[in-house]
């Protein structure tokens, strides 16, 4: 087996973890697993907060997509995510959870759930075998950087220092600041020369502009069945049907988030975005257009809209918000605007409202085992690298390969130093 313990000072094990997400307890378990006493360092009262969180509305874990599909998800950094996703994928998580003690399953999108759908029990039966390999979890301390090689921590009883032969930093992006991710780390390690991409909001929602009586009236409501078009200013394309919805400041929800970083790059360089919505991807145009002008009698357009060709509510609202009133009696200009209806986005959401970040330590930064090549025996693992993938199990299985690959990292550098 390899080296199981070195000599250590201040009473701590070799092995240091700092950050207790996904990527930080993976790590642990392939550490622990190989024998080693691992001690994980976390800045809140208790691990996995935003893993809970994720969970809250089912516990997607990872996609059954197929490989090159799968790993055409993680956009510019594929080629860097090819390598851990082929030490540690889709199907090496299913068997992972297996073992753990939690079958899974594939929902009908191709995601991938333990059969109960929670997170909460999984999480508490991972913690357990954790302890039970002898990982140390060590909860409110806040890391705060180095002082003369030693790791250091504010914690209940004040500041601490602690000496480790190894660290793993899996400290999370910058979203959801109060389950423990705010970005505090990112001067820590740009003032000692390292390579940091600033941090962005990404799977976010945007800014749109709604007038005062299209938001009262619709803030809040899905736009269901919907393809969601976006061509950017490099000829990049998206289509894709799904879901969104309607907020008091623009739209949010899985569609767009699936193209949030296209989105957020294009407004960064020209200051806006526009997609474009198909209301009735089911319907042919020409369809609609003869739908629509049939004669409608007393009824008024909303109500002829809605018994001719089903477009009612939200959908209803958007044609009115975009359209002139003299252009909402006419029924080619109507279904012209049904077919690709322009929505403006403006502007990101807030980084600490976006479910992940992008921007991060670049990989250039790092060796193949994700060591930072200026300081040796230190990995990073997480979000906290610079990468980004959309909901759907892409974020978890990135967060969970980096996290055995840094895990493995440290294995080989004990072995061989």
């Amino acid at each position: 087996m390899i080296l199981k313990s070195l000599a250590v000072t201040h009473g701590n094990s070799t092995v240091a973890i700092i950050g207790g997400g996904p990527a930080g307890l993976m790590a642990a378990e392939v550490l622990s697993q190989a024998g080693f006493k691992v001690d994980l360092y976390d800045a809140m009262p208790s691990v996995g907060r935003k893993f809970l969180l994720a969970g809250k509305g089912g516990m997607n874990i990872t996609h059954s997509e197929s490989f090159d599909g799968f790993l055409s998800r993680y956009g510019s950094r594929q080629s860097y995510i090819k390598a851990m996703l082929e030490v540690f994928g889709p199907e090496s998580i299913r068997d992972w959870l297996k073992v753990l003690g939690f079958e899974t399953f594939i929902g009908s999108s191709g995601k991938v759930f333990p059969v109960d759908m929670k997170a909460a029990p999984l999480l508490r039966k991972w913690l357990h075998r954790l302890r039970e390999n002898g990982v140390s979890f060590n909860m409110r301390h806040q890391w705060l950087g180095w002082d003369d090689g030693l790791l250091r921590f504010l914690t209940p009883d004040g500041e601490k220092k602690i000496r480790a032969e190894t660290v793993v930093l899996a400290l999370g992006g910058a979203s959801w600041a109060r389950l423990g991710s705010n970005g505090a780390w990112v001067p820590m390690l740009a003032e000692r020369g390292i390579s940091v991409t600033p941090l962005k909001p990404s799977n976010c929602g945007f800014d749109v502009g709604w007038s005062d009586v299209f938001r009262s009236r619709f803030a809040g409501q899905p736009l269901k069945s919907v393809v969601a078009s976006f061509i950017d200013s490099s000829d990049t394309r998206f289509s894709e049907s799904g879901e969104l919805i309607v907020t008091a400041q623009g739209v949010e929800g899985s569609l767009i988030y699936k193209m949030s970083a296209l989105l957020r790059e294009q407004i960064i360089g020209t200051g806006a975005a526009m997609i474009y919505l198909d209301l009735a991807p089911d319907r042919d145009k020409q369809f609609l257009i003869d739908r629509l002008s049939m004669a409608r009698g007393k009824n008024s357009m909303g109500n002829h809209l809605r018994k001719r060709i089903g477009v009612d509510g939200v959908k209803a609202g958007l044609l009115r918000e975009v359209l002139f009133k003299e252009e909402f009696s006419d029924p080619v200009r109507i279904c012209d605007t049904i077919k690709a209806m322009p929505i403006k986005l403006l502007a990101p959401r807030p980084i600490d409202e976006a479910i992940s970040s992008a921007g991060g330590v670049n990989f250039e930064a790092l060796d193949a085992q994700l060591m930072l090549r200026s300081m040796p025996g230190v990995f990073c693992a997480g979000e906290m690298l610079d990468w980004e993938a959309p909901t759907g199990g892409y974020l978890l299985t990135g967060c969970f390969a980096s996290g055995y690959v840094a895990g493995l990292g440290v294995l080989n550098w004990l072995k061989n130093n």
